[in-house]
């Protein structure tokens, strides 16, 4: 007899949509993937030499749980350096990815039944994790008027005496909407004042084409003490399959999630700790040229979906998302229970482009296009798209 959380878990739509990608490619299909986040980068090759050289020196055997102590170190330089926040070794926790890292303060933070709020549109695998954890998901309606970023009026509305947490992803996973300093102040005000800590996913904080990102940790002390920044190596130096990365958070939350992963990872790859550790340390001009990159390939699909009439999208300020609103091919398009869901299943048979549906995000009458590929491959991809779409509008 299987668990009964399963019975409310819904596999991951992207991983899905990915591999159904490689089954078809495999079968000699030409398919364009604009589904999945993953950098068409290779890790850096110093980055690479840090690994190879690790594993020379047999640099192979049980390590602190909170990982290595010269990567922490690394890291606190660089938050203190790029996000202006202080943190200490003892307060960085390592770990298998940023996904591990968020079922470690969840578990670390809420008993069962406690409420984890997520302002709509959010990154697929919250919702998932949190119904793993045996606490609650709660969906925040935002508004497109404002980039789907969370207001503050919006944030009080959805607070009840069972409130834990909020996650706050900036740069957004699926709109690539960036958050003001001035926006996440009023919303950490908000959450200090009611005590509700602050999951401040920042795993794209590297690919911003603004000139000032702040981090929430950063808005002052009170507010950094009830926050815990996620972030890792997978975006900003191309290590996803590497699975690294980390939180930064107060003593007491970090000691408890280091407690947690000792008894179930114990802590994360030692080759993939000394790689990132090469890129904080060697790999500055590698990564800031995938980022201008991405800035490049930002305008060159913006400036291509603003030729197609009928749709619209969030203007990203970060990541390498576009999300892109059909609500008049909706109106004209057959479907039963999810438009997103068939239109990118119908999408993927008739063009051969993979997309994601709006609807893992929460929100349906929107797909999100990943531009984390060549520039060949999804300005075709968004010239398939305006021609699907011609026969719905």
């Amino acid at each position: 007899m299987l668990s009964e959380r399963l019975k409310n878990i819904t596999p991951s739509v992207t991983v899905g949509i990915s591999s159904k990608v490689k089954d078809m490619k495999a079968s000699g299909i030409d398919v364009i993937g604009l589904s999945i986040g993953e950098p068409d980068f290779n890790v850096p090759e110093k980055a690479k030499e840090y690994g190879k050289r690790s594993l020379d020196e047999n640099k192979t055997k049980y390590d602190l749980v909170g990982g290595i102590l010269e990567l922490r170190e690394e890291i606190c330089k660089k938050l203190l350096k790029e996000n202006k926040v202080n943190y200490t070794p003892d307060q960085i926790v390592l770990s298998s990815g940023a996904k591990n890292s968020i079922t470690n303060v969840l578990l670390a933070l809420t008993n069962p039944g406690d409420e984890v709020l997520l302002p709509l549109p959010y990154w697929v695998s919250y919702s998932e994790i949190i119904k793993v954890t045996n606490a609650v998901p709660v969906e925040i309606q935002t508004k497109k008027e404002n980039n789907f970023k969370l207001q503050k009026e919006e944030l009080l509305a959805a607070i009840t005496d069972k409130t834990k947490l909020i996650v706050i992803t900036n740069p957004s996973n699926p709109t690539g909407s960036v958050y003001t300093k001035e926006e996440l102040e009023e919303i950490a005000s908000v959450c200090l004042e009611k005590g509700i800590y602050i999951i401040a996913d920042e795993i794209y904080e590297k690919i911003t084409f603004t000139e000032n990102f702040t981090s929430v940790a950063a808005l002052n002390e009170e507010i950094k003490d009830i926050t815990i920044t996620i972030n890792g190596f997978a975006k900003c130096a191309a290590m996803t399959g590497l699975r690294l990365g980390y939180t930064a958070s107060n003593s007491e939350i970090a000691n408890a999630m280091c407690s947690i992963q000792s008894h179930i990872v114990s802590h994360p790859s030692l080759t993939a700790q000394y790689i990132g550790l090469g890129a904080l340390v060697e790999c500055e001009d590698e990564m800031q040229h995938m980022v201008d990159t991405y800035k490049k390939r930002c305008e060159l699909i913006t400036n291509r979906l603003d030729k197609i009439e009928n749709i619209g999208y969030v203007k990203p300020s970060g990541a390498f998302y576009i999300f892109v609103d059909l609500s008049k091919v909706k109106e004209n398009y057959e479907y039963t229970d999810s438009f997103s869901i068939k239109f990118c299943e119908d999408f993927l048979n008739a063009e051969k482009v993979a997309v994601v549906p709006g609807k893992s995000f929460g929100i349906d009458e929107y797909i999100r296009i990943s531009y984390a590929c060549d520039e060949e491959s999804f300005l075709e991809g968004v010239n398939r798209l305006e021609r699907y779409i011609s026969k719905f509008i």
